[in-house]
């Protein structure tokens, strides 16, 4: 079989199957296109993407660190709240301790306070007791004396208004009643005894 050097395209060769071979002006022609794109390409396509690659990254990267920053301040609001809650139950428990304090304080303070008075008030009532016993006395020594002084001048038949005289005898009287020394005398009968010696 006869093999031809030169390929035409008249030739029944280029009819037959060799069209993937492009001519060399097709070859540069796409060269030159896809230099061209792929210049466009990496001048204003990819620093696009790349920018849009960084923008997102930079966006997912501050979502993450927000939410990092917001949880460490949700912990930081959380045990700030907690130690305020402790602070706040210490202090109710020390004003329920001073309360305690204070009321057994105010009760103590009013017992000794209600003593004081009583005492007072019991002091109060005996030197009254002992003023209204006193001028009790002295109203019924001075009666008892009128009345001892009349009636002993009644006996005796002598006058007893000299003043010294008469505190005597009611005093005299008076000790003789109080020691239990007084015996009473029975007057009739020695009234007619001295009449039966007259007789």
């Amino acid at each position: 079989m006869h093999i031809p050097t030169q390929v035409t395209a008249e030739s029944p060769w280029a009819e037959a199957g060799h069209v993937i071979i492009p001519h060399y002006a097709e070859l540069i022609i796409g060269l030159i296109a896809f230099a061209v794109i792929y210049a466009l390409y990496a001048k204003f396509v990819v620093p696009r993407l790349e920018q849009m690659y960084d923008e997102r990254t930079a966006a997912i990267e501050g979502g993450m660190a927000q939410a990092e920053e917001a949880q460490a301040q949700a912990a930081a609001a959380k045990e700030k709240y907690e130690e305020q809650l402790t602070h706040a139950r210490a202090e109710a428990s020390r004003i329920r301790e001073e309360a305690k304090a204070q009321g057994a304080t105010i009760i103590a303070e009013a017992r000794e306070q209600a003593g004081t008075e009583a005492e007072r008030i019991v002091a109060s009532a005996h030197k009254q007791t002992e003023a209204e016993r006193q001028q009790a006395s002295v109203q019924l020594r001075n009666e008892v004396g009128t009345i001892s002084t009349n009636l002993a001048s009644r006996i005796v038949g002598e006058s007893l208004d000299d003043e010294t005289r008469r505190r005597g005898i009611v005093d005299r009287f008076l000790a003789d009643l109080e020691s239990g020394d007084v015996k009473p005398e029975k007057v009739g009968s020695t009234g007619t005894s001295d009449a039966g010696a007259g007789n």
